[in-house]
């Protein structure tokens, strides 16, 4: 009886212990990392093929190699030796193109499709023979034939159609497979053909090209897609089809599905006429096309994480809190993302959302982090959502999410990657759809990286016919890697007064571009610019005008603070028109400040800049000021940000992409050498030209005039109203009143009386052209 139980007991033992062996593994598994998951996937299929291929390719030697051989021919027939070579070929895949995994499911519906056709046309060509049957039927004859699949695919047709039409049928089956493999739509297959026949035929007769080089392909600019994912439709924008820029043939790339027939080159447009007030925004034409840099050109991040100790641990804290404070609540799950994990609790019935957001300092207590942020409830869910950073981050790379399928869904050149959300999910936005950005934060936070971001997204997706650049820089050390790319306009501003200036330049490049809107009956400059392409708008007669399309203008501040510093009127007025009307002008801006106090960021400016990104601030008010509401101060830095686009009420939290100075230093140098940088005289010449201001004035300019148009409107001259009306002291208010007086705008004192105002209101616009030290205006009544 004892030897029994002590039986028993030793196989429970061995039991469990075998069981948690088991366990242990399924979970160091689970665990892994999935770099190394998808390489184990990889080998397991090769060491398949390879077995498979030795049991099958030669003399069968006993009862198991001839099971096997008998099963492989009896699927798929004579073609059994093609097996072991597709296998091959799919654990290639596995590891050498990890990044196309994602296409997986499209290559096994292309190649069941392909080999399904085929197996059919070699069973009916032999005479469609059945599993069991007369003479001519039996397993044997099936499997020299095209197998169980290839019968399952041909028998039904051949049982109704005669042979001339079933063969065609399945003929027509492989060819789906095949444009299904190449994701070639049938409309591009005359274009595909073309492009082999020049692969073929026409690159050994390139003799000014070395033979070791490959001539770029050329990608093509793609209609307007469907919108791809919830995350992009609030700002996604139709495509325009553009110039087919080509790939960098400095670069390797990694074979694509997709290799688009190349365009009949444009011809250039002619030269333009002398230059005007109305003078275009436009390039001259380059030599030769222009390459956009190569995908590959910006390095990958880390591989992400699914689950790690680390977010168990936090599981059992959350639990133990619910517990010690008795609500009935639990931790259902969890979202890892590349800097935050996102946990989710669920309540019990009858339990207040209160109860737990309550408890935020209890939770931060017990994870060991002072960066706890609570959503309740988490969009889309019956949960309550608790947001704690990762002790183990993940790097996003910005070439990671240029390369994600969600930004390669849409070739518009104003795409531009923002990082990955809490669920891993890539963030990508349209700066044409936003259509102004507010970029806010605490120095370190991350908020030149992501201007860097910006920057170097649009240097890889567009050309500079598609895309120009004014770049703002008080810094002067942050965008000056930037100068002499071809996207330029003028040189990289550092001056904050000449700032001033040329955002008035482009408040006169906008309204230029309305004129032409109206002129020409178009509401947007994209319709305008296709009008323009098709040859449907031309000048009318006796003008010398010559249209091209307008490219975008995108205009970038890295620091608004300093420019609200020197000229706060000026440079608000500008950039509040900007923000109102620019948009269908097909002018952007990007602001971004370190300081997002009140008198920074105007309520005038938040008004009319809708989406915003707001990096960790040091308190709650800037997160007011940046989000109206709060957030943005329980971020934990380097990069983790809040997203607000525009139309939404909730910001979603996404961890930035990181560029190196060495990815840009090279795309950079890429597109140096591609075209010479082509800078406007006039952006320059408004701060270059502007006058000479009478030294005795100094800063107290904007001041004076502000007094002058005051006093002369209202034919009032009081120190006591300049005071209150431009909330100044009354020294300040003396001095103005004695420079006027100095330039015979008003008379001498008379003690309590006002005094005399010496100069028009018809003759205001002088006046101010004097004191500014410009030309007057000329006189148009003539």
């Amino acid at each position: 009886m004892m030897i029994g139980k002590l039986v028993i007991g030793l196989w429970l033992l061995v039991a469990n212990a075998m069981g948690g062996a088991v366990r242990s593994l399924g979970q160091g598994a689970k665990e892994l990392d999935p770099v190394h998951r998808r390489d184990g996937a990889g080998f397991a299929v090769l060491a398949g093929s390879i077995t498979l291929a030795a049991l099958t390719w030669r003399d069968k030697k006993g009862e198991f190699a001839t099971v096997v051989d008998a099963i492989v021919h009896g699927a798929v027939g004579s073609l059994a030796w093609s097996v072991p070579v597709l296998m091959a070929l799919l654990s290639w895949r596995f590891l050498r193109h990890p990044d196309q995994n994602a296409e997986t499911g499209r290559m096994v519906i292309g190649w069941a499709a392909l080999l399904a056709g085929i197996l059919g046309v070699v069973h009916v060509a032999h005479d469609t023979p059945y599993p069991s049957g007369g003479p001519g039927d039996g397993m044997e004859k099936v499997s020299q034939a095209g197998g169980m699949l290839g019968f399952v695919v041909s028998a039904p047709p051949a049982s109704i159609l005669p042979a001339f039409v079933t063969i065609p049928l399945l003929l027509m089956l492989s060819g789906f497979g095949v444009l299904v493999i190449t994701a070639t739509p049938v409309h591009r297959v005359p274009e595909r053909l073309s492009e082999i026949r020049h692969l073929l035929f026409q690159r050994p007769a390139e003799g000014s090209a070395p033979p070791s080089t490959a001539p770029p392909r050329k990608r093509k600019r793609a209609k307007p897609e469907p919108e791809v994912g919830d995350r992009v439709k609030p700002y996604d924008t139709p495509v325009i089809k553009e110039n087919s820029p080509e790939i960098m043939p400095g670069f390797e790339p990694e074979p694509e599905p997709v290799v688009a027939a190349p365009e009949p080159p444009l011809s250039p447009p002619e030269p333009t006429p002398a230059p005007r007030k109305v003078e275009q925004l436009v390039l001259s034409p380059q030599a030769g096309p222009y390459t956009l840099p190569d995908a590959m050109a910006l390095r990958p991040g880390s591989a992400p994480k699914a689950e790690t100790k680390a977010n168990k641990i936090v599981v059992n804290a959350l639990s133990s809190v619910l517990e010690q404070f008795a609500i009935d609540a639990q931790v259902i799950g969890f979202t890892r993302g590349p800097t935050v994990t996102r946990y989710e609790i669920e309540l019990g019935p009858s339990v207040k959302v209160e109860k737990v957001t309550a408890l935020a300092k209890n939770i931060a207590y017990a994870v060991k982090s002072a960066d706890v942020r609570i959503l309740s409830p988490i969009p889309g869910k019956s949960a309550i959502g608790v947001e704690i950073p990762n002790t183990d981050k993940d790097l996003v790379s910005l070439g990671d999410v240029l390369r994600s399928q969600v930004a390669q869904a849409d070739h518009h050149p104003m795409i531009v990657g923002l990082g990955k959300d809490v669920e891993g999910r890539t963030i990508v936005a349209n700066l044409a759809k936003m259509p102004h950005i507010l970029i806010a934060g605490a120095t370190g936070a991350g908020k030149s990286t992501c201007i860097n971001g910006l920057i170097t997204s649009i240097l890889m997706r567009s050309t500079p016919d598609e895309v120009r650049m004014v770049l703002v820089d008080p810094k002067r050390v942050e965008l000056n890697m930037y100068e002499g790319i071809p996207h330029l306009i003028t040189p990289i501003i550092t001056n904050p007064k000449k700032a001033a200036e040329a955002l008035e330049w482009v408040v006169g490049e906008m309204d230029r571009r309305y004129d032409d809107l109206a002129a020409s009956g178009f509401r947007h400059v994209d319709d305008f610019n296709k009008a323009v392409r098709a040859g449907k708008l031309v000048p009318p007669p006796g003008s010398e005008r010559v249209y091209q399309p307008y490219p975008y203008l995108l205009v970038i501040v890295d620091e608004l603070a300093d420019l609200m510093m020197v000229a706060p009127r000026d440079v608000e007025d500008s950039i509040v028109r900007i923000t109102q009307l620019a948009r269908a002008a097909g002018i952007h801006l990007v602001i971004a400040t370190q300081r997002p106090s009140v008198d920074v960021v105007t309520g005038l400016i938040k008004a009319n800049v809708p989406s915003r990104l707001a990096f960790a601030t040091s308190s709650l008010a800037d997160s007011r000021v940046i989000l109206d509401q709060p957030g943005a101060e329980k971020l934990v830095g380097q990069g983790d940000a809040l997203f607000l686009p525009m139309g939404a009420s909730k910001p979603m939290r996404l961890q930035n992409a990181f560029v190196s100075e060495k990815e840009i230093s090279e795309i950079v140098a890429h597109c140096k050498a591609q075209m010479q940088v082509e800078y406007r005289d006039d952006v320059a010449a408004s701060a270059v030209a502007k006058r000479e201001i009478d030294e005795e004035i100094g800063d107290d300019l904007d001041l004076l005039v502000q007094a002058a148009e005051l006093i002369v409107t209202t034919q009032f001259g009081s120190t006591s109203m300049l005071q209150r009306k431009l909330r100044v002291g009354f020294a300040k208010a003396g001095r103005l009143m004695d420079l006027l007086e100095s330039r015979n705008v008003v008379g001498p004192s008379e003690g309590s009386k006002a005094r005399e105002v010496k100069v028009k209101p018809d003759e205001l616009p002088g006046l101010l052209a004097d004191l500014r030290g410009g030309e007057p205006p000329a006189n148009t009544d003539a």
